[in-house]
């Protein structure tokens, strides 16, 4: 979404089997956002009247549709509350495992599609310096590996799970240590 300043925002990234611009369907007259392709894809385009016609005619199709709307739904409360009281290190790990399909059923896919910092500063809310910060300290940590693409390893489930994860830091002639990160 682009706002009248120009300020802009990623509000959600889709994935296979999707829906989008649904809004139509429950009478949104102006469309609020833009679609952009990331990686090569198929779309099929339906008109509203023939998207209500199949709702009402294919049971299976209809609740397909409920649930993906539910689903979104329930997203986007996630990504408020998420937005308003998550430090965006947090936000961007929460990010980062939702792209990879951590939570979802089946495996996960640790290793992301080409995504920008900046995309993923959009998404997240706060600038692409802090992203690259955030990714060069989870790189450090072993929590992903990044070069070129992204692949995500499951203990980055531990910034999201835990608000202040400790590690343990030997020191010569010092002992041993907690900091925080």
């Amino acid at each position: 979404m682009v706002s009248e300043q120009g300020k802009e925002a990623v509000v959600a990234v889709l994935g296979a089997g999707d829906f989008f611009g649904e809004g139509c369907v429950g009478g949104q007259v102006r469309r609020l956002a833009t679609v952009t392709a990331m990686t090569d894809c198929a779309v099929t385009r339906m008109m509203k009247t023939e998207i209500i016609s199949v709702i009402h005619k294919e049971p299976t199709f209809a609740e397909l549709f409920i649930s993906h709307l539910l689903a979104r739904n329930i997203r986007v409360e996630e990504d408020l509350v998420d937005q308003l009281f998550n430090s965006s290190e947090k936000r961007l790990a929460r990010t980062l495992l939702l792209l990879a399909n951590f939570g979802k059923e089946g495996e996960p896919e640790p290793v992301l599609a080409k995504i920008s910092q900046e995309t993923l500063a959009e998404i997240i809310g706060t600038t692409r310096s802090r992203v690259s910060f955030f990714m060069n300290k989870f790189r450090r940590l072993g929590l992903i590996d990044y070069n070129g693409h992204i692949e995500v390893h499951r203990s980055l489930l531990n910034v999201v799970l835990h608000e202040t994860p400790e590690i343990k830091i030997e020191r010569s002639g010092l002992g041993a240590g907690k900091r925080n990160i």
